[in-house]
């Protein structure tokens, strides 16, 4: 066992023995349907601390030669498969992480000092079979292969440093397309390619220096999607075991909607807010809000609009498809929501192609960006959001009017408001505060409508439900007489106790008072089936 070719187990032993750990074995069975076929280029790219390099771990473990991993797989998912012997500890690995690389090349090149200290490593094992005189990779292995007819699997992680860090280099980056299409493409040697990292394959105009691989990314995780993070059985599972509320555990890490797995929770948190016994930005945390800021404060049309939507909780309608793969070339907002796609801070919907921010974690990050300049306007609204909500409890009618005037002007400037809609992504940012004791849900759907804004009260928070009707041009009391006459309040499944009914009309000719708000409190005594 080498360092790069067919290094040892530990690294995935350390993953099994952990307190925490949830079983991913699952993979192995669907890499082993791709070996020595077409779909055995696999780019798996997702946001930081998303588990990618633990899997690369686990894949190693299962396939190199020179380690007896069946004690290590004994007890888990991939030990039942079919394909589980088969292809145990069978094929020669190369294991390479691609950031230690860039770090430790220094002032030689980053491909030449790889394929340098991967020969060196490979010379210990099979020297006798290529040339002494060889420095080429591919070269090598092509030797070996024809004399002992044994494929090799890459397992790549970080493969997409060199783009994220060498952001102005496009010498470099092209070099090292060219050195990975030269090390894989069409070679016989090659049983299995898997690379992880955060964002998909580069792009160079229509086409692709890696295009035989099959992407599998934030906008589509294909067949992976369990494998993405942790799913909600899994999170149950684990709140159940170590005693922690699942809501306040989903309202801060759900919110990655796959096609299948419609919650996808990022496992970092997951795993250090049940570890700490307390739900944190953990995440958020393995890097500044600078990052974020960046892309936020791009002048592109149309961009901030669509960032304060999201933080109302509306979802915006993104294109994917123009994105170059990278962190430099932008020609479009939708760039630069598809980059945060890739990188976490962004939800996407492939059903209905659309961005939204997913979780309370995340929510927190924009709201840290925006705090240190240019986001003045929102950051007053949201600062002004907890006396409107502690005025709303109180059915202060005539205050949470001229507060939601405030909003309504503050706003005005990057959101158009002439409609429901716009009105009803106003007043969501006018309550921003309501979000750590409520479960704020749009649009929720009634039996004979959908309720405007219904604030569903977390289990800790021992506050009233709010149910919030908007009108445009018409009347509170029209909004609250809504409510009634479609009996809203029954679409509260599981919740009984004080609800309040909020009226909130906006009027366009009113330049004085353009809001006016009615507020009325009743009791649902009996829990809605």
């Amino acid at each position: 066992m080498g360092i790069y070719l067919n290094p040892d187990n530990e690294g995935f032993w350390e993953s099994v023995r952990s307190e925490i750990y949830v079983d991913k074995t699952g993979l192995i069975a669907y890499t082993n349907k791709c070996l020595n076929t077409e779909q055995k280029y696999i780019c798996v790219s997702r946001p930081r601390r998303f588990g990618k390099s633990m899997a690369l771990k686990m894949l190693a473990a299962y396939y190199s030669r020179g380690c007896n991993s069946r004690e290590l797989f004994s007890g888990l998912k991939i030990a039942n498969d079919a394909t589980y012997n088969a292809h145990l500890n069978q094929y020669n690995v190369i294991h390479l992480n691609m950031q230690h690389f860039l770090i430790q090349a220094r002032k030689q090149g980053v491909t030449d000092y790889l394929e340098q200290t991967v020969i060196d490593d490979i010379r210990e094992v099979y020297e006798e079979l290529f040339s002494k005189q060889e420095t080429i990779l591919a070269a090598v292995l092509e030797q070996i292969y024809a004399k002992t007819k044994k494929k090799f699997i890459f397992l790549i992680d970080e493969w997409d440093c060199v783009m994220r860090e060498r952001q102005e280099s496009e010498g470099l980056q092209k070099q090292y397309l060219d050195f990975l299409r030269n090390l894989l493409k069409d070679r016989p040697y090659v049983a299995l390619a898997y690379l992880t990292g955060i964002l998909p394959v580069k792009k160079y105009g229509q086409h692709s220096a890696l295009n035989m691989f099959w992407e599998y990314s934030m906008t589509n995780q294909k067949a992976l999607e369990e494998f993405t993070g942790f799913t909600e059985s899994e999170v149950k599972e684990l709140c159940e075991r170590f005693d922690m509320d699942f809501a306040e555990i989903s309202s801060w890490y759900d919110g990655y909607r796959l096609k299948k797995f419609e919650h996808i929770y990022n496992p970092k948190s997951v795993v250090e807010a049940i570890l700490c016994g307390d739900c944190s930005n953990y995440w958020t945390s393995t890097e500044t809000y600078d990052a974020l800021k960046v892309y936020m404060d791009m002048n592109f049309d149309g961009l901030r609009s669509d960032i304060v939507r999201m933080l109302g909780g509306e979802s915006v309608n993104v294109n994917t498809h123009s994105f170059q793969n990278d962190m430099r070339n932008f020609e479009t907002k939708d760039d630069v929501l598809t980059l945060l796609i890739h990188l976490g801070y962004l939800g996407y919907d492939s059903k209905t192609k659309q961005a939204f921010i997913p979780n309370k974690e995340i929510i927190e990050e924009f709201e840290n960006a925006m705090s240190v300049g240019g986001w003045s306007e929102i950051m007053h609204v949201l600062k002004a959001s907890e006396r409107l909500l502690d005025d709303t409890l109180q059915c202060a009618e005539k205050y949470v009017a001229e507060g939601l005037d405030m909003a309504h002007t503050e706003v005005a400037s990057i959101l158009t408001y002439n409609d429901e809609n716009s009105l009803a992504c106003a007043i969501s940012l006018a309550y921003y505060s309501a979000r750590k004791d409520y479960k704020i849900i749009r649009e929720l759907p009634t039996g004979r409508g959908f309720a405007d804004i219904v604030f569903l009260p977390l289990p800790f928070s021992r506050k009233p439900a709010l149910v919030v009707e908007l009108k445009y041009d018409k009347s509170a009391a029209t909004a609250i007489r809504q409510i009634k006459d479609r009996q809203y309040t029954r679409a509260l499944k599981g919740y009984a106790g004080e609800i309040l009914l909020v009226g909130v009309n906006y009027d366009k000719d009113d330049k004085n008072k353009p809001h006016s708000c009615v507020i009325e409190k009743m009791t649902l005594n009996i829990v809605s089936s």
